[in-house]
C-alpha cells in the first residue's frame, strides 16, 4: 500500500462500491426466484402498516417506498439491500477515521467487515432485517463516537436517527445504545458528553421515529414477540439447569461462529507482531470492551432469567460488528507496523470479494450437476406463466408467504394472499377467478388441497374445496428432467 493510499482512504469506498455493484449483478444473474426474506418484502409491499408481525417495519417501509417508484422487482430488492450495505461500510469507515491514527488501519478495519461470515455471506444470501440492523448500528455508532470526540448538534441528531432506525429494524437493537450509554458513563472523561442537553435531542428524534410503531406494538405485543420468544426459548421440556446450559452453549457457539474467522485472519495477517497489541489499549478500546461486556451480560440475563435457550449468531450483529475496528484500535495503540500486513490483508480481501459472489452463484447453479436444489432453483415464474394460459387470475391465494412473494413479483397488479399471514385481507368481492397455489414437497407430499386452504375458503368466501390439480415445471439449472411440482386449483373460473 503506497503512502498516497495511506493518506487517502477514498479508494476503499470506490472498491466497496464496485463490489456491491458486482453483488447486484450476480444476484440478478443467479435466479429470478426470491428467497425467504426477499419474498416477504415482495408480499408485504401490497400494503403499508405500522407493524407487520415479529419483525419491526423499517425494512418493509423502505422497500415499500422504493417499490412505489420502481415497481416490484428483484432488481429493486437487490439494489436496496446493497445500497444499505454500502452505506453501512461507508459509515463504519468514517467512524474508524475518527479514532484511528494509521489510515492503513482505517482501511483494514473497514474491509475487515468482509471477514465476518454473517456480514459478507449471509447478508447477501437472504437477510433483510439484519441488514437494516447493521445499517442502523453503523449510523448510531458513527454519531455516538462523533458525540464523544467532536460533539455537535449534528452528532447527537445522527445518534438519535440511528437509535430510531435500529429499534424499527429489530427489537434486540436496544441493547447497543444501552451498552454505549453505560460504557460511556463509566469513564469520567466521557461522562460529560452523556450529561449534555443535546442528549434530549437524541432521545426526541428516536422517539419520533419509532412512535407510529409503538402505538401499533401496544395493541399487538403478543403478535410481535411470540415468534421470537418461541425461537429463543425452544428448549422443550428441559429443566432450568439444562435450559441455561443450552443457552450459554449456544451463545458461545454463536460468538465463535461470528468472530472466529475474523480472529484467524488478523492472527495470520499480523503474525507475531499482533502479540504486543493484545495488552495494548486506549480510551477507545476500553470503551468498546465495556460495551461488549454490557452486551454479553444482557444476553446472559436473557438466558438466566428470560428462558432463552438458543442464541443465533446473527443476533450478535448489533454489537460484534465493531470487532474489526476493535482489533485495529488495539494494533494502533501498540504502534504495530502495518506495511507488510496491509498487503497480506488485501490478498485475503481479494479472495473474499471473488469467493463470496462465486459461492452464492455456484450454490444455485451447481444443481445441474449435483441434483441438490435450493429455494432459488424453484421455477415460480414459469409455473405462473403456464397457469395464466388457462385463465387470468383476479386474485391469488398462496400456501405460504414464500410462494406469495414470488407470485407477487410476476403479477403485481393482482392481490396475492397467503394462508400463513392473516393480516392482509383485501376485499375479494367480484374478484374471480381466484387461483389457489401451493408447494408440493419433493418427497412424499400430498397433492390434494391443503386443509388450511380449504378452511380459508370456507371461512372467508363460504366456498367448498375445489378440485385440485398438479403442475410440474423444470427447475432452474435442472439436472436431466428434474421438475418441481406445484398444486393448484381454480375458484370461479369460467369453463
Amino acid at each position: 500500500m503506497t503512502d498516497t493510499d495511506s493518506r487517502d482512504i477514498r479508494w476503499i469506498f470506490l472498491l466497496l462500491a464496485g463490489y456491491f455493484v458486482l453483488q447486484i449483478g450476480v444476484r440478478l444473474a443467479t435466479s429470478h426466484s426470491l428467497d425467504l426474506d426477499e419474498a416477504e418484502q415482495a408480499f408485504r409491499s401490497q400494503w403499508l402498516a405500522a407493524g407487520y408481525g415479529p419483525q419491526p417495519p423499517f425494512y418493509n417501509w423502505l422497500q415499500y417506498t422504493v417499490f412505489q417508484f420502481t415497481g416490484v422487482s428483484l432488481a429493486a430488492l437487490s439494489i436496496v439491500k446493497n445500497l444499505l450495505l454500502f452505506g453501512s461500510y461507508l459509515l463504519y469507515g468514517l467512524t474508524a477515521r475518527l479514532i484511528l491514527r494509521d489510515k492503513v488501519l482505517v482501511a483494514i478495519s473497514t474491509l475487515g467487515l468482509l471477514t465476518i461470515p454473517q456480514m459478507a455471506f449471509e447478508m447477501q444470501r437472504d437477510l433483510t432485517h439484519t441488514v437494516a440492523v447493521f445499517f442502523s448500528a453503523s449510523i448510531f455508532f458513527y454519531g455516538f463516537i462523533r458525540s464523544l470526540k467532536q460533539p455537535s448538534l449534528a452528532s447527537y441528531l445522527i445518534s438519535g436517527i440511528g437509535i430510531g432506525f435500529g429499534l424499527l429494524a429489530k427489537y434486540n437493537f436496544a441493547i447497543l445504545p444501552a451498552a454505549a450509554l453505560i460504557a460511556a458513563l463509566a469513564d469520567a472523561r466521557l461522562r460529560q458528553r452523556i450529561f449534555d442537553w443535546r442528549l434530549v435531542l437524541t432521545a426526541a428524534v428516536a422517539l419520533i421515529i419509532v412512535l407510529p410503531h409503538l402505538f401499533w406494538l401496544k395493541d399487538n405485543l403478543d403478535f410481535a414477540t411470540a415468534r421470537t420468544l418461541e425461537k429463543m426459548t425452544a428448549s422443550g421440556d428441559a429443566s432450568y439447569l439444562k435450559q441455561v446450559t443450552m443457552g450459554t452453549s449456544s451463545l458461545a457457539l454463536a460468538i465463535i461462529s461470528f468472530a472466529g474467522l475474523t480472529v484467524a485472519v488478523f492472527a495470520i495477517v499480523f503474525g507475531k507482531s499482533l502479540r504486543p497489541a493484545l495488552t495494548a489499549g486506549s480510551q477507545w478500546t476500553q470503551l468498546i470492551e465495556r460495551m461488549m461486556l454490557v452486551f454479553l451480560i444482557g444476553i446472559l440475563f436473557l438466558i438466566v432469567f428470560g428462558g432463552a435457550a438458543g442464541i443465533k449468531d446473527r443476533w450478535l450483529v448489533p454489537m460484534l460488528f465493531i470487532l474489526p475496528l476493535y482489533f485495529c484500535l488495539k494494533i494502533d495503540a501498540a504502534g504495530v507496523a502495518t506495511g507488510r500486513a496491509s498487503g497480506r490483508f488485501m490478498a485475503v480481501v481479494a479472495i473474499i470479494m471473488i469467493g463470496v459472489p462465486a459461492a452464492l452463484y455456484g450454490s444455485v447453479a451447481a444443481a445441474r450437476f449435483t441434483g441438490h436444489y435450493e429455494r432459488l432453483n424453484r421455477p415460480y415464474a414459469t409455473m405462473l406463466e403456464s397457469l395464466r394460459k388457462q385463465a387470468e387470475p383476479a386474485a391469488i391465494l398462496a400456501g405460504d408467504s414464500l410462494l406469495a412473494g414470488n407470485l407477487r413479483q410476476d403479477i403485481p397488479d393482482v392481490p396475492v394472499l397467503s394462508v400463513d399471514y392473516p393480516g392482509f385481507h383485501p376485499d375479494l368481492a367480484g374478484r374471480q377467478p381466484l387461483l389457489l397455489v401451493w408447494l408440493i414437497p419433493p418427497k412424499g407430499g400430498s397433492e390434494g388441497l391443503p386443509p388450511a386452504m380449504a378452511e380459508w375458503l370456507q371461512a372467508n368466501l363460504g366456498a367448498s374445496a375445489p378440485q385440485a390439480s398438479v403442475i410440474d415445471v423444470p427447475y432452474f439449472y435442472q439436472r436431466g428432467d428434474d421438475r418441481y411440482r406445484f398444486g393448484y386449483a381454480w375458484v370461479g373460473r369460467p369453463d
